[in-house]
């Protein structure tokens, strides 16, 4: 299983170009490679860039070969349209398979890393913003309201929260981070746990990074993406809160959706896979868990 795990994770060293370099040509993105989003090539660390809105879909599906997550077992130049999975970039292969959740159960939380529950399952760990909708999106993933503790007060996930689906893999609820109000002491120690468990979990599928459409880009979740992709630690996009606007922000959730994917474009050499959600609606659920599917199998094989 350790080698297994250091296959997967990616062997590029660096992709960060010198800042005179030209742009760098966006090559189609392939899990064989297992790149998810490897080391970026960030130039400007503030997304100030804007999307015309008169370009904004309400639901934009990626076909562009070159902006594309392409598992393994799928050739790229055999890529249809129709193999994207709706609201997303990405291409669903052969090891896509039973996605339903038949069974979650709470296994246990945890103040450290080091205390997490010893297993050879894979895991997927949740992260984001305190106030994105992860606790949510969670009970939505798995159609049960109670599951992840929801909160008109964002922060109080203060734990790693280990949950076992349909007793062969794991979500993993992680606290969030940039909550404002939370004391600075708290939010450094939080900061630093969680990171101690991306660098030494050997179970680690992937990290679903959740990212709010509702608001327009935060930089704090650019930094996240930044520091994750160059630790080598694979991670899909989640946007949540894709039915919402907020009153006086003045922007809709897909045209603050193309702006963070304009930035993604100029900044990083291959694409991550992202994926559009709703918690209230529905939308992205079954697509969301396609995808970790396919990760998942892929990674058990």
């Amino acid at each position: 299983m350790l080698l297994r795990n250091r296959l997967l994770r990616p062997q590029i060293t660096s992709f960060l170009s010198p800042s005179s370099s030209p742009p760098l040509k966006a090559q189609p993105f392939t899990l064989s490679f297992r790149t998810l989003i490897s080391n970026p090539t960030l130039r400007n660390p503030t997304p100030n860039r804007h999307v015309s809105a008169s370009k904004a879909t309400a639901n934009p599906t990626i076909f562009d070969k070159t902006l594309l997550f392409i598992p393994p077992g799928v050739d790229p130049a055999e890529v249809t349209e129709n193999m994207v999975l709706s609201g997303s970039n990405i291409v669903l292969g052969p090891y896509a398979g039973d996605a339903k959740i038949k069974e979650v159960e709470f296994v246990k939380s945890s103040a450290r890393a080091k205390d997490c529950p010893k297993h050879d399952r894979p895991e997927f760990a949740i992260l984001g913003r305190s106030n994105v909708g992860k606790s949510s999106l969670i009970n939505a993933l798995v159609r049960k309201k109670d599951v992840a503790l929801t909160s008109k007060k964002p922060g109080k996930t203060k734990l790693i929260n280990h949950f076992l689906v349909n007793k062969s893999w794991y979500f993993v609820d992680l606290p969030g981070y940039g909550f404002a109000k939370a004391p600075e002491a708290a939010r450094m120690d939080w900061s630093a746990f969680t990171k101690g468990f991306f660098l030494n979990r050997d179970t680690l599928v992937a990290v679903l990074l959740l990212v709010d459409a509702s608001v327009p880009p935060q930089k704090i979740d650019l930094d996240c993406a930044n520091w994750l992709g160059r630790n080598n630690i694979p991670m899909t996009f989640v946007f949540t809160k894709c039915d919402k606007m907020k009153a006086g922000k003045g922007k809709r959730p897909d045209e603050n959706l193309r702006d963070f994917q304009q930035f993604i474009r100029e900044n990083y050499r291959v694409q991550p896979p992202w994926i559009m959600t709703s918690s209230v609606t529905g939308f992205g659920r079954d697509e969301l868990l396609l995808h970790m599917s396919q990760l998942r199998n892929y990674w058990d094989q």
